[in-house]
């Protein structure tokens, strides 16, 4: 019997992920002061246990200020790198088999806010409730409650990033797999590239060429520093859902890819939005496919779909039809952690589920 194309392995650069189910990064908030708790050991070796091919980590902060929340995963210190390599020594324990990545991020207008659960209220974070005030490429406030951000200089955006290469580096030190770097849903890097939320008038605002001119540094600054067989991959919003109002389109997308792909991208992870206020769009499944097939056929690069894609047969049909390379799944994943284990029978395929738990699967022959 013919391998379904979901688990058929793929290569990045230097390593050989054993199938295309990706656990899609997935905010958590349970960190202290940026260092992994007990929670990140039991949450994320839970979902590697599924043999997925490979487990993203949730968006991790470069530097303090760059946090969603205060309560936000980060790699900035020598403290974070050692709580991160014990979670890694974790997962590597019982699931040797599945590759580890980590997202590397920066929030931007959009840091110092509440998490969505647990606290008293959302939106802004005081910096005499434990906050901060947020930096970013302009200065633009984020959400109603939110102060103006300060904007960035050319020191602050050189500190930035070199903040992403440091993180990089300790990411690597660690022993990831690979590292994504986090240009989506209206964070730092996002909101430099989008008309909507980039009023600068210098060389890192304007035209397109101009916004992309920060993220595309930052991401030849990582590439530069870190080894020829480190794949590194960058998550992008595909479209801020707003070409009306000037926003970021699928064609932007692609030639931002074709950018990437030239600079050494090993892959596009597509999602959107995140740049636009007051934008309704259905989460319907494959909402978002689309963005990763245009991105795929106009650059040539790997690209990873995500956006309501549990159903295997979906999936499935998604690889096969040559719209994405991989399937990276978040929410459903949490539905259901073990995803590949129904998928694999649902497509008919025998998949190697680990020892511990075989006795008790079903596995189609």
């Amino acid at each position: 019997m013919t391998t379904p194309r979901l688990f058929e392995p793929i290569s990045l650069r230097g390593k050989t992920l054993a199938n295309r189910i990706v656990v899609a990064p997935m905010c958590q908030y349970e960190a202290i002061d940026g260092s992994a708790t007990a929670w990140h050991h039991v949450h994320l070796g839970s979902l590697a246990c599924a043999s997925p091919g490979l487990l993203l980590l949730e968006a991790t902060a470069v530097e303090p200020r760059g946090r969603i929340t205060p309560n936000c995963l980060g790699l900035w210190s020598d403290a974070n790198e050692a709580a991160l390599a014990q979670v890694l020594e974790t997962i590597r324990t019982v699931a040797p088999d599945t590759k580890v990545g980590i997202q590397l991020a920066h929030a931007g207008i959009k840091a110092s806010r509440h998490r969505p659960f647990k606290a008293p209220r959302r939106g802004y974070v005081t910096p005499d409730e434990g906050g901060w005030h947020p930096v970013g490429m302009s200065a633009i406030a984020s959400g109603g409650d939110g102060p103006v951000a300060q904007e960035l200089d050319d020191a602050g955006l050189a500190e930035v990033r070199e903040a992403f290469v440091a993180s990089a580096r300790r990411a690597e030190r660690i022993g990831f797999d690979l590292i994504e770097l986090h240009a989506a849903h209206g964070y730092l890097l996002s909101s430099a590239l989008s008309p909507l939320t980039n009023r600068r008038s210098d060389r890192y605002g304007g035209d397109r060429e101009g916004r992309m001119r920060f993220p595309l540094s930052v991401f030849e600054a990582m590439r530069a520093a870190l080894p020829e067989a480190m794949p590194l991959g960058v998550r992008f919003s595909g479209t801020d859902w707003a070409d009306e109002q000037g926003g970021w389109t699928v064609a932007d997308s692609v030639v931002f890819a074709q950018q990437l792909a030239a600079r050494g991208c090993d892959y596009a992870h597509l999602s959107s939005g995140g740049n636009a206020s007051g934008v309704a769009v259905e989460a319907k499944p494959g909402f978002q496919v689309p963005l990763a097939a245009a991105v795929k056929r106009g650059s040539g690069i790997t690209t990873i779909a995500v956006g309501e894609l549990q159903d295997p047969v979906f999936a499935e049909r998604v690889l096969a039809d040559g719209d994405a390379d991989l399937i990276a799944i978040g929410k459903g994943f949490l539905r259901d952690p073990r995803w590949p284990w129904h998928a694999a029978n649902a497509l008919g395929h025998a998949f190697e589920v680990i020892p511990n738990y075989r006795w008790c699967v079903p596995v189609t022959s």
